[in-house]
């Protein structure tokens, strides 16, 4: 493969200097740390101008080395269909994507392909059929890119999208077919688009309020029935 860090972040149509990520490596290590400490995942994404008169998707090459985004799609099109979930955790692995121990990929659920190395997912955790961890979004005026995070054991539901900059905590919960817009705190559920969170207080209060009605309808019917 060769070596696409000249390249990364590279543009036409003028100078952009001091906009670009130096290399995907810097991108991380740099800018990503002292982006992750704004507040939430709009705070954590890098934004780089569109150069020219289209939309952004137009000057991805200058974003990613084409060979290099060749190779991922490779290894992610291997990966999302391959029923070894060790043979799919090596060849994300190769792409650049941190993967825990333990981690169960389902069938064709699918990893960034410009910035698969954006994606990290802890031991144990489990990404559904079909879902999509998406690291970069090209827009009209911009596009941006930030990492994603799925805590250990956590659990993303089959056909979920989980958008850049997001982070799910560890034993989080998300329904299948949900967009992951925003953080989502460890050991919680959220599903629906956008996902929110699943109330179980709620349900629990109206199922013991159920309960007692019941219990006291039952009770007068009996009383009523003695005195008969």
């Amino acid at each position: 493969m060769p070596d696409d860090r000249p390249d990364v972040g590279r543009r036409t149509g003028g100078d952009r200097s001091g906009t670009e990520p130096a290399s995907d490596g810097d991108a991380r290590d740099a800018d990503g740390r002292s982006a992750r400490n704004g507040g939430g995942r709009h705070g954590r994404l890098r934004r780089y101008p569109t150069p020219g008169p289209h939309n952004s998707l137009w000057s991805w090459p200058g974003a990613k080395h084409p060979l290099r985004v060749v190779f991922n799609y490779v290894a992610i099109v291997l990966a999302r269909h391959a029923p070894s979930l060790r043979l799919k955790n090596w060849l994300l692995r190769s792409v650049g994507v941190t993967v825990g121990s333990g981690v169960s990929w389902g069938l064709e659920s699918t990893p960034d392909v410009f910035w698969p190395e954006l994606v990290a997912v802890g031991e144990d955790a489990i990404v559904g059929y079909d879902a999509t961890l998406l690291c970069h979004e090209f827009l009209q005026e911009e596009y941006r890119i930030g990492e994603v995070r799925v805590g250990e054991r956590a659990m993303i539901g089959a056909g979920t999208v989980v958008l850049p900059g997001v982070e799910i905590g560890p034993d989080a919960q998300i329904a299948a077919n949900s967009l992951v817009a925003e953080d989502v705190p460890a050991g919680e559920t959220w599903a629906g688009v956008p996902a929110e969170p699943v109330s179980t207080a709620g349900k629990s209060e109206a199922a013991r309020t159920g309960e007692a009605a019941g219990a006291g309808e039952a009770a007068g019917g009996t009383g009523a029935e003695s005195e008969q």
